[in-house]
């Protein structure tokens, strides 16, 4: 049978997701999805052994969404059909990981100071199951100490960026990343691009081209009331084609109970292939 619809952007408890890999699989499963890519923060999902597999006969991609700075500017990229036993990317992820570990020790400082309430790091490790510690974790025990009501609430007003319990993660410098990520074995992305906050898209996308960046996560669910938008995500599309970048779209889900997307992005399976053609993937 022919494939269809792919989702290449999903989170799990690895990293902040709420749902555990099997749970995920099952989830696409049922949402009539061909293929999805584990993309968690920083960190491989340790039910990824290989480069790509099949699980309950969904193709699932190894992948990995990792933080960069792209000059002055913070962004993510994914990378797809990654070897999860490569050394270098080892070695890039794990500064990362203890980069998590030291900025939440200190978000949770300010939180205790900022709103005088005993919170522990110990609780925020204990919100993330031994996955990759982030903030919808710590926003989590805000809720659960009365702090805030909602996960939105708390990055509105304690922990989003600017915000006074706001730390930032130490993060690669993106050509460097890339570097890994394609040695590793990766075509790479770049993750809902349009939040950057870039003051020239032609530069930009030309340094993105040199580094070797192969797409641009075109298709993805941004708030549409959303004002912090740098670019049209038509326009960004637009100038991406013409620049010859690969097509990447998924919901960014994390599962019941957190960001919960799937289904609302449905990837044509063409650009999966297209993907495939670029790592190498047969």
């Amino acid at each position: 049978m022919t494939k269809a619809y792919a989702d290449l952007h999903l989170h799990t408890v690895a990293s902040d997701g709420t749902q555990t890999f099997d749970t995920l699989v099952r989830r696409a499963k049922a949402t009539a999805f061909d293929c999805i890519a584990v993309t968690d923060h920083d960190i491989i999902s340790p039910e990824l052994t290989s480069r790509v597999t099949t699980v309950l006969g969904l193709e699932v991609i190894t992948g990995v969404e990792v933080k960069a700075m792209f000059g002055d500017v913070a962004g993510e990229l994914l990378a797809y059909f990654i070897d999860p036993n490569h050394a270098g990317l080892q070695a890039l992820l794990a500064p990362l990981s203890a980069s998590r570990d030291q900025r939440m020790m200190h978000m949770v400082e300010l939180c205790r100071g900022h709103l005088d309430i005993d919170i522990t790091y110990e609780e925020v490790l204990a919100e993330s199951g031994g996955g990759n510690v982030g903030r919808p974790h710590l926003a989590r025990v805000l809720i659960q100490k009365g702090a805030v009501e909602t996960t939105q609430e708390a990055f509105a007003t304690l922990i989003g960026n600017g915000c006074p319990c706001y730390d930032a993660i130490e993060k690669p410098e993106f050509r460097d990343a890339v570097r890994v990520l394609k040695d590793a074995g990766g075509a790479i992305s770049v993750a809902h691009p349009c939040l950057m906050k870039i003051p020239d898209w032609d530069v930009f996308l030309g340094e993105l081209a040199d580094a070797g960046v192969d797409g641009m996560e075109t298709v993805y669910p941004y708030d549409p009331l959303s004002r912090n938008l740098s670019i049209e995500p038509w326009l960004l599309a637009q100038k991406a084609e013409e620049r010859g970048f690969l097509v990447t779209g998924g919901s960014d889900d994390h599962g019941p109970g957190g960001k919960e997307n799937l289904g609302v992005i449905r990837l044509p399976y063409v650009h999966v292939e297209a993907l495939k053609q670029v790592a190498g993937i047969s």
